[in-house]
């Protein structure tokens, strides 16, 4: 005789994901598993005397929302970071005087970081430099990190810690700008950050689980319940910290830890020591940029570590957010590919921001899947209409074309770079609308359906966790999400707006409205 459920949602609108039920009314759950699918009758001899029943009321439920492209331990430390962004500022005036309040309650000579300002959305419509860092805390070093993770700027007491000058020379992939007319460095640093983090003390473990602690409500708070670790430079020192976050329960959500190229020799380590259900390794990610006018790494060496990552049979995740950079990639992968064939690779472009129906093509032939951000379309919109070349415009974020032409397209946020609310994210890539309103390429749009398939089972699919999660089906891991309406049947410019009512993880309800 089976167990009694554990928990059960009845009188719902489940929308399950699975092809085979792709609706009904009730759940139940046993353990940390799903138990039963179906109508309310069917599900109702899973109850017992000890069940937890929720009464749907009709409202809809739906997988636990899946971020396949986040940063979380650079999302928590945000948390600490003076909030520049632009729902916090909107002027370089307004970031001297966020970071002077910060000085004024911290030791001179603390290091003192800021983070997720966007020149275009400053009334300047520049970045800042050291002298405005300076005039709100001459006392202090100041890292302060641009939205998009790629930039930063220092006040000159940072400079001095670096020891960066005029004879400063950039390090490979890297950029200072400099006053034209003295070739001084005027703080602002692209694709730097490893160069800036040798001398920016880490966050001590207690901020760090503090930081952890409040992404980690927020996220649940939106309905994530697993999140995938992009970050370039994972290695063994991040696998420790994100394990000790998890084992502290800092950290609810499920984590899937990219590994960095320069980490490839300690993936064993990762295996060994993975937590079933809540922590695993991921794809191996491989930064290609551009920034400088020529690729880093340099094709050459790019193709090498494809073919040998590739090769060794892992899955390789590639930051390709140019067409220059999605080319040498594509370039790369038919190499390796052509000498090592290997079906269900799931090899993966992320952010594939700029894709014209050429390396479109190239990129079906290869059997890679592509992880992108609908939310920096809302986010973002009207800076990338203003900005964005001409040439490059009408194949921005193609959503819909990758979809079509068989591609297929996981969802998430690269938070902190954007918020991560999924449903924002949803939204977005339905209505093709940016917060001002402003229409980016409508014709790119997915349909409800399509768009929550891409922050569930597409996700999942895109971690080789599908048959765990990204479904509403007996014996999946139990990751609901309960919203108050249905994000297939409202007018598309109310799905963002949607309430989500709780969030169930693991079988169990960790938030509730």
């Amino acid at each position: 005789m089976n167990l009694p459920a554990d928990l059960i949602i009845h009188s719902a609108n489940v929308i399950t994901m699975d092809p085979s039920r792709p609706a009904a009314e009730a759940v139940a759950v046993r353990g940390r598993r799903i138990a039963a699918v179906g109508s309310d009758g069917d599900v109702r001899p899973c109850r017992g005397p000890g069940t937890e029943v929720i009464d749907g009321r009709g409202q809809t439920v739906v997988p636990g929302f899946h971020d396949a492209h986040c940063h979380p331990i650079a999302l928590a430390a945000g948390y600490l970071a003076v909030d520049c962004g632009p729902a916090s500022v909107r002027s370089i005036a307004g970031i001297r005087e966020a970071i002077r309040r910060r000085a004024s309650q911290t030791p001179d000579g603390r290091w003192i970081r800021a983070s997720g300002y966007n020149e275009f959305y400053l009334e300047e419509k520049r970045h800042p430099n050291r002298r405005d860092l300076d005039a709100a805390a001459p006392l202090h070093p100041v890292k302060l990190v641009h939205r998009s993770g790629h930039a930063c700027v220092l006040n000159t007491r940072a400079m001095e810690l670096l020891g960066i000058s005029v004879h400063t020379e950039e390090p490979e992939g890297g950029m200072m700008e400099r006053d034209l007319d003295t070739g001084e460095p005027n703080g602002l640093l692209f694709e730097m950050n490893t160069f800036v983090d040798r001398a920016v003390p880490p966050l001590s473990d207690d901020e760090l689980e503090a930081g952890a602690s409040l992404a980690s409500q927020d996220l649940l708070a939106a309905g994530v319940t697993s999140i995938q670790d992009a970050s370039w430079n994972n290695s063994a020192g991040r696998w420790r910290v994100l394990r000790r976050l998890k084992d502290l329960g800092k950290l609810r959500p499920r984590v899937c830890m990219m590994t960095g190229t320069d980490a490839l020799d300690e993936r064993g380590a990762f295996v060994r020591e993975s937590l079933p259900g809540r922590l695993r390794p991921g794809p191996v990610k491989i930064v290609i940029q551009a920034a400088t006018g020529s690729l880093s790494p340099p094709q050459e060496e790019l193709d090498r570590l494809v073919a040998e990552v590739h090769g060794s049979g892992l899955q390789l995740a590639f930051h390709a957010d140019e067409a220059v950079t999605l080319e040498a990639a594509l370039t790369a992968l038919e190499k390796g590919l052509s000498r090592a064939p290997r079906p269900d690779h799931r090899h993966r472009m992320e952010h594939c921001s700029v894709c014209p129906p050429g390396l479109m093509e190239r990129l079906k032939r290869t059997g890679a899947m592509v992880v992108t951000q609908p939310t920096f379309i809302h986010y973002s919109g009207e800076r990338y209409l203003a900005t964005v070349p001409p040439a490059d415009l009408p194949w921005l974020y193609a959503m819909g074309s990758l979809r079509a032409s068989g591609i297929r397209v996981a969802a998430s946020s690269d938070a902190p770079v954007v918020p991560f609310p999924p449903l924002v994210g949803i939204g977005a890539a339905v209505t093709r609308k940016a917060a001002s309103g402003q229409d980016l390429l409508p014709h790119e749009s997915l349909t409800p359906l399509q768009a929550l398939e891409a922050y569930t089972i597409d996700a999942a699919y895109a971690s080789f966790e599908e048959g765990d999660k990204g479904s509403i089906s007996p014996g999946k891991l139990a990751d609901l999400v309960i919203l108050g309406d249905d994000p297939l049947t409202v007018p598309p410019g109310q799905i963002k707006d949607i309430q989500l009512m709780a969030t169930i993880l693991d079988g169990e309800v960790v938030w509730r409205r």
